[in-house]
């Protein structure tokens, strides 16, 4: 876990940082009780990027969310790089009232930036504790304390009928030849090869054979997993763990990882992967999927739902995509759908500068009420959800599923600013009444929202979902590792900087170079990561990953 200590690197840092901490609550401090509705608007910043900033009372979510606590939030989203962007605040002291930290938590932690929030739970949080109580040891910190809240707290379990994440291949590929049965990256490519040959061009513009999106700062990652995802594993992270003897191994420099660039290589060579993978941002990215021009690609479904949508929401069903369970070969068993997990390193937290703590902890426990959760999910009865005579949620009509899938509808209500990087129910959980959380966990929405193309897509590979296209993951009790804290300027965290500097620089290189350089780029890459303490590191993994298994987190 998170270590309660400044990394100094500069004098200047040394002053901001020892004048936050001055600011900073008493972790005894106790908190006068108010009930004061006195209009008030405080700042959120969250290091996820993708969204514009806005007022929350201007969308119909937080407008009620005001109404109930008087509590306005000047909403604020990262733009450029978050690593930069955090050291800017610890060295300025400069911080919002709340911070979703995404990957920046252990700079923040170990800055002081937060308050302990104990007293606060105690004193104004029953619904914090009824959502996050079996819960709240697996992210306290070293002191003892908590200091943010998480965002997978799931209260029972109901899986996702409609998963989609990994390689998606465009449907008029499927169609083109069938709807071929394809498993390995092999026959993935060969198929999207096929293709554009025949189709050089798609409405007048070159066609894209493959495209990912690994030039953007935070994004590297999704060059990186497809490797683990090829072989078997599920998203760990940098790590690939060993069902029987919890071995964490690294997934920078395996044969996996080579296997998996030198079929980049190829298929840059073949005029098939698209340059710009390197250099686009997320909103070139998502216009390229929305464009219709790229034929494959690999993401995480969370990276490109606006671009999901949009397509959808165009009504061209050939020009939508689909995620198939590509592996390396047939005897590889696909485990893309995750396990049941819990995510302890990343989360909401009230700031040492936060200007009223007590009426931030209140907002959140007033967000935790089931009515408001449902209310961030899926919205209000009648408008844009409605509830049969056995009390289950659904959608009626297309309006009510246009105002969850629309993007401009969808951040117009508030959906996309508050279905997520909160304080909340974990994506899997179940309401009192037996609903899913969320619309997406939901059978009857699952096939309400399908189109024609989807039901025909559906019945030709003999499922009645999408999920069904995938395995059902095996159980990992430590999932997800990589979840697991670093602390700062620890041998463990300097290593998977640099390790991930190392691919940053010849990961590229390897892919866009003649492939009759290959080997020679991958020897130099090699004879560099094996010069840091890789073993380190992976055992630092591997003992974490077995005190997950034994109950220890």
């Amino acid at each position: 876990m998170f270590r309660k200590k400044n990394i100094i690197t500069g004098l200047a840092i040394l002053l901001a940082v020892t004048l936050a901490g001055c600011n900073k609550a008493s972790p005894e401090a106790s908190y006068p009780d108010s009930n004061d509705n006195t209009p008030v608007t405080f700042k959120y910043f969250t290091f996820g990027g993708g969204k514009k900033d806005i007022l929350a009372s201007s969308t119909t979510i937080g407008k009620k969310l005001q109404e109930q606590t008087g509590v306005d939030w000047k909403m604020e989203y990262l733009v450029g790089d978050g690593a930069t962007k955090a050291g800017v605040m610890i060295a300025s002291g400069d911080y919002p009232d709340i911070i979703d930290s995404s990957g920046e938590m252990a700079k923040l932690m170990d800055a002081g930036s937060f308050i302990p929030l104990d007293e606060l739970i105690d004193q104004y949080g029953p619904n914090i504790k009824r959502v996050y109580g079996s819960y709240m040891d697996k992210f306290r910190q070293e002191d003892g304390k908590i200091y943010f809240l998480p965002y997978t707290a799931n209260i029972g379990y109901v899986s996702e009928p409609n998963f989609q994440t990994g390689f998606y291949i465009q449907r008029a590929v499927l169609k083109e030849f069938n709807y071929p049965k394809i498993k390995t990256l092999d026959e993935y490519f060969d198929l999207i090869e096929q293709y554009k040959q025949k189709h050089p061009q798609i409405d007048g513009k070159e066609t894209i054979g493959f495209a990912t999106l690994a030039g953007e700062s935070g994004s590297f990652f999704t060059l990186l997993n497809p490797a683990m995802h090829l072989a078997g594993y599920p998203n760990d992270g940098s790590v690939m763990v060993d069902m029987q003897s919890h071995e964490a191994k690294l997934v920078a420099g395996s044969d996996y990882q080579k296997q998996w660039i030198q079929k980049l290589s190829e298929v840059n060579a073949q005029g098939m992967f698209d340059p710009e993978s390197f250099t686009m941002n997320q909103d070139q990215y998502l216009a390229k999927l929305t464009s219709g021009r790229v034929l494959g690609y690999f993401s995480y479904s969370w990276q490109v739902g606006d671009a999901t949508n949009n397509l959808k929401k165009a009504g061209i069903d050939d020009k939508r995509y689909v995620s198939l369970p590509i592996v390396f070969d047939d005897s590889v068993k696909d485990q893309y759908v995750d396990p049941p997990g819990f995510v302890n390193n990343y989360g909401v937290g009230i700031t040492v500068n936060a200007k009223d703590p007590v009426r931030i902890i209140k907002y959140f426990d007033n967000l935790l009420k089931e009515e408001n959760q449902i209310l961030v999910q899926w919205g209000v009865e009648n408008e844009t959800y409605s509830v049969n005579d056995e009390g289950r949620f659904y959608f009626e009509n297309d309006d009510q599923r246009k105002a969850h899938e629309d993007p401009e509808l969808s951040r117009k209500f508030g959906f996309d600013y508050f279905n997520y990087s909160w304080p909340r129910y974990g994506n899997n959980s179940v309401l009192e009444d037996g609903n899913a959380y969320g619309p997406g966990n939901q059978p009857e929405v699952a096939t309400f929202s399908y189109t024609d193309g989807d039901k025909l897509l559906l019945e030709k590979y003999g499922v009645e979902t999408f999920t069904q296209l995938f395995s059902t993951p095996d159980e990992r009790p430590w999932s997800p590792a990589w979840s697991i804290a670093l602390e700062q300027g620890s041998p463990e965290q300097i290593f998977i900087t640099k390790a991930e500097d190392l691919q940053k620089k010849y990961l590229p290189k390897m892919i866009m170079d003649s492939p009759s350089t290959f080997e020679n780029t991958w020897n130099e890459y090699m004879s560099q990561l094996n010069q840091l303490d890789k073993k380190t590191y992976e055992a630092t993994i591997t003992q974490a990953v077995k005190d997950r298994v034994a109950g220890k987190w």
